[in-house]
C-alpha cells in the first residue's frame, strides 16, 4: 500500500475529508439571486458550458451591484462548469480582483488566497498571482526525448486535468484570457465531473465515495529546472500549500460546496493511485474513470478562442485540456483562486437529482401562490 497521510476528520458526521485549516464557514449551497438574468446567454451543451455575450468584466467589477453580480457569476460557473466571455477589455489587475472575489463571495476559507504556481518565476513582470500560459514556455519546459523507451504518449487525451490538484488546498475557480493566438488551432476542451458522477451505477458511486487518491505534480520540479529558475516552495496561496513535495490526498468523489452536487475528482494528469486499493485494482478503476472523461464527447465542450476571450471554470467539478495542434505562438494570462480542502458531504446529491429537486420546489411554490379573482389586487 502507498504511504500517504490520511484525511483528517471533520466535526460534522456527514463530512468526509477536508482540513481544519481550510474549511468553509458553511457547507450549504450558495443561492443564486437573479442579478444576471438581464444578460442573454447561450448554453454550449446540455451538460456543460455557457456563453454570456453582453457581459464585460470591467463593468461588473465597478457596478454598484458588483457583489451580487460576481457571486451569481461564480454560481453560474459552478453550475455550468465553464462560462465564456468574448472580447474582454480587461486588465491583468482586474482579472486578479475578479479571481479573488469569485472565491471569497462564494464562501471560500479566509486562509485561501490566489495560487502561486510552483513554476512561476519569482519577481515576474505580471506578479506571482498570474500564471502565463505560453506555448513557448511549454516547449521550453518539456522533457527532451532521448530514450525511445521514455517517449511520451501521442494520445492527446492524456492532457485532461483539473488545475493544481497536487496541492492540499487546490483551486476552486480559474480565469484564463488568451491575448495571443494562432489563426487556427489551440482550442480548449472542458468536461463535466457532475455528469461523469451521474453516469456511474449507484453501487459504483457508493463504493467510490469511501475512497481517496494520491495526486502528484512532482514533474514540475524537472520543468522548473529546465526553465532555469527554482521551484516555488514558499506558501502558494495557503499555508498548507508549501514545500518541494507536490503531492496531496483527496476524496475520489467530492462535493462542490457552491452547488451541493457530487463530482468525480480524479484526473489523468495528476491522479496516480487510489490509496485503499492494490495498484492493479487502482489502475483498473482510474483507467475506467479517465475513459469516462475522454471517450464521452457528449459531455465535452470545445471552445475556439478569439483574441481577448476569457473562460472561467470551476476546477472542483470539471476537467479541461488544451489542444497542441499549432506551431504559432499562443499566450494567455491565468488567475487561479484557492477554495477549500476537498471533502465529500454524504448528504449531497448528484447534479441531476439537484436540478430535479429545484424543479420540484419551484413547482410547489407556484402551486401554493394564492389565486386572485379578476380585478383583485394584493394587500
Amino acid at each position: 500500500m502507498p504511504s500517504a497521510d490520511p484525511l483528517p476528520p471533520s466535526e460534522s458526521p456527514t463530512i468526509i475529508g477536508g482540513h481544519e485549516k481550510a474549511r468553509r464557514q458553511s457547507t450549504k449551497p450558495v443561492v443564486y439571486s437573479g442579478s444576471l438574468d438581464s444578460f442573454e446567454h447561450n448554453d454550449s451543451t446540455p451538460t456543460i458550458g455557457r456563453e454570456i455575450p453582453g457581459l464585460q468584466i470591467e463593468k461588473i467589477l465597478t457596478s454598484p451591484e458588483s457583489d451580487s453580480l460576481i457571486r451569481d457569476l461564480a454560481i453560474t460557473v459552478s453550475e455550468r462548469g465553464v462560462v465564456f466571455l468574448r472580447n474582454q477589455d480587461v486588465s491583468v489587475k482586474s482579472l486578479i480582483e475578479l479571481g479573488q472575489r469569485l472565491s471569497t463571495l462564494t464562501g471560500s476559507p479566509s486562509s485561501s488566497g490566489l495560487h502561486i504556481h510552483p513554476i512561476t518565476e519569482a519577481g515576474s513582470e505580471l506578479g506571482d498571482q498570474i500564471s502565463v500560459i505560453s506555448s513557448v514556455k511549454q516547449k521550453k519546459g518539456a522533457q527532451p526525448t532521448i530514450d525511445p523507451l521514455t517517449e511520451p504518449s501521442k494520445f492527446s487525451s492524456n492532457g485532461w486535468h483539473a488545475d493544481i490538484t497536487f496541492e492540499p488546498v487546490p483551486s476552486d475557480y480559474a480565469i484564463l484570457k488568451i491575448h495571443t493566438l494562432p489563426p487556427t488551432g489551440g482550442d480548449t476542451l472542458w468536461a463535466s465531473g457532475y455528469e461523469i458522477y451521474n453516469r456511474l451505477s449507484p453501487a459504483t458511486a457508493k463504493y467510490l465515495e469511501g475512497l481517496t487518491a494520491i495526486h502528484d505534480g512532482n514533474f514540475f520540479n524537472g520543468i522548473a529546472e529546465r526553465l532555469g529558475h527554482p521551484l516555488r516552495t514558499d506558501a502558494r496561496g495557503s499555508e498548507l500549500n508549501q514545500g518541494k513535495n507536490l503531492q496531496a490526498v483527496h476524496p475520489v468523489i467530492r462535493t462542490n460546496p457552491v452547488t451541493g452536487w457530487k463530482s468525480v475528482f480524479v484526473n489523468k494528469a495528476f491522479t496516480k493511485r487510489i490509496v485503499e486499493l492494490t495498484k492493479d485494482e487502482s489502475d483498473v478503476i482510474l483507467g475506467y474513470l479517465f475513459n469516462l472523461v475522454s471517450l464521452n464527447h457528449d459531455n465535452q465542450v470545445r471552445f475556439k478562442w478569439g483574441k481577448n476571450d476569457v473562460a472561467i471554470w470551476d476546477n472542483r467539478s470539471n476537467w479541461h485540456t488544451a489542444t497542441y495542434d499549432h506551431n504559432e505562438v499562443r499566450i494567455g494570462d491565468r488567475v487561479v483562486s484557492l477554495g477549500e480542502a476537498p471533502y465529500l458531504d454524504t448528504e449531497s446529491v448528484g447534479r441531476r437529482e439537484g436540478l430535479e429537486r429545484r424543479v420540484t420546489v419551484d413547482e410547489k411554490v407556484v402551486k401554493e401562490l394564492p389565486v386572485r379573482e379578476k380585478g383583485e389586487t394584493a394587500a
